[in-house]
């Protein structure tokens, strides 16, 4: 016997996976998290039983609910599987999972379209961080379809603009959790900051490393990545993270000089796999070390003049523009980042789990 659970599949940004409304999951967390994985298939490198893609970005979900808080649209819940292990992690963001939330929304009947463009305010759940997202919504319904390219995806889509409205200190106590711009972790120079992604910035170079080494190679590179592990499991504790051995953040990041033109070169682990592309959030914050004076970006970033500026993130496939209004009176204060994304409904159905699952008879 199988149980049916109401799903779309969708494409959000770089990443993909099952969305479902509040309502039609268990309200108990322990249950609902065992459901999730049974949809995934994790634990399974390859999720052979399940949704996943056998990659940490094809092994998330997002939840979403009508907002009962005032000036909110709606709640979003994102949850971040492994293909090897059995945690459904509630505590990160995902920017862009996030892109999909709107379009799923009104796919699914939960908010109504506004006219040719549809704006909601979005709560993130997981770090109860606002954003307003804007979805092209011409005679009531999404469309998919449009000239916006992202680095990433395949073709092209409809733009999706997601303006954040208070990233710093999504899951830290603030924005340099550590009270500094920079720290030394075993003789290494490191940045610690959290502008809606945990994240431990360190130069490439200061690893032996230039910055532009393929996904491959890196993770390939067994000596390299223990060393970022055991910086990481450090970093945590200097960021009041606690132990976060089986966390999925902070983020580690290698920072290098640009090499295509954009503001900085990037690798970025997640925390464990050198990621294709980097993260929406992960290169916000990455984008906000950039204009701090006194960061492990200093000297080797290229961030253009002005107030409001596009910094462009270099990362393996590609670049991510991220957009920064600073403070007037505070140069080094970001008040606003945007960016743009795409998104794309691939599939709407049903997923199949294990009866037993459903009823709370399997582990």
């Amino acid at each position: 016997m199988q149980t049916p659970i109401p799903c779309l599949f969708m494409r959000g940004g770089t990443s993909r996976g099952p969305f479902f409304v509040e309502s039609d999951l268990p309200s108990d967390v322990a249950l609902r998290d065992k459901v999730l994985l049974a949809v995934m298939g994790s634990p399974h490198a390859r999720q052979i039983d399940g949704l996943g893609g056998g990659h940490p970005l094809t092994s998330k979900v997002g939840i979403v609910r009508p907002s009962t808080t005032d000036g909110i649209d709606l709640d979003f819940l994102f949850a971040q599987l492994q293909p090897n292990s059995d945690t459904v992690d509630t505590t990160p963001n995902c920017g862009n999972m996030l892109a999909a939330v709107v379009p799923f929304a009104l796919e699914r009947g939960i908010v109504k379209p506004q006219g040719e463009t549809t704006t909601l305010r979005v709560l993130t759940l997981n770090t109860h961080m606002a954003c307003d997202i804007t979805v092209q919504t011409p005679g009531g319904r999404v469309n998919y379809e449009g000239e916006a390219r992202i680095d990433g995806v395949p073709g092209s889509s409809a733009p999706i603009a997601i303006n954040f409205l208070d990233t710093a200190g999504s899951v830290c106590s603030g924005l340099l959790p550590t009270g500094r711009v920079k720290d030394v972790i075993d003789g290494l120079e490191i940045t610690c900051i959290d502008n809606g992604m945990p994240m431990v910035l360190f130069r490439a170079a200061d690893m032996g490393r230039n910055g532009s080494e393929s996904v491959e190679a890196m993770n390939a590179d067994a000596e390299l990545k223990a060393r970022i592990e055991t910086l990481r499991i450090k970093a945590g504790h200097l960021m009041g993270l606690g132990d976060v051995t089986p966390k999925n953040y902070p983020k580690m990041c290698l920072v290098a000089p640009p090499s295509t033109g954009g503001a900085v070169g990037t690798r970025c682990f997640i925390p464990h796999v050198c990621h294709d592309a980097i993260g929406v959030l992960a290169a916000v914050t990455v984008a906000t070390a950039c204009v701090l004076k006194g960061s492990v970006t200093e000297g080797l970033a290229s961030v253009p003049d002005g107030r409001i500026k596009t910094v462009a993130v270099e990362h393996p496939t590609g670049e991510f523009s991220v957009e920064l209004e600073l403070d007037p009176q505070d140069p080094e204060k970001v008040i606003r980042a945007a960016l743009l994304r795409t998104a794309r409904l691939l599939m709407k159905g049903e997923v199949m789990i294990p009866a037993a699952i459903w009823e709370g008879k399997s582990a």
